[in-house]
């Protein structure tokens, strides 16, 4: 029975993780940029804004 060596080992390794990490790179930008998520996204933007009342300052909130 002949094994695997160390290097063939290592050279599939890097190969799977090579388009594991193209894979998910792509699946990402597919998600970031579908339209159906426009409006999460934009609401993401505008709600840490929405928030404030005012300028800072420098009180502590009650």
């Amino acid at each position: 029975m002949m094994g695997l060596s160390h290097d063939a080992v290592v050279a599939i390794a890097k190969s799977f993780g090579l388009f594991y990490l193209i894979a998910m790179s792509v699946g990402i930008c597919v998600y970031a940029f579908w339209p159906r998520n426009r409006a999460r996204f934009t609401h993401a933007k505008h709600a840490i804004l929405e928030d404030e009342d005012g300028p800072l300052t420098g009180e502590e909130p009650r």
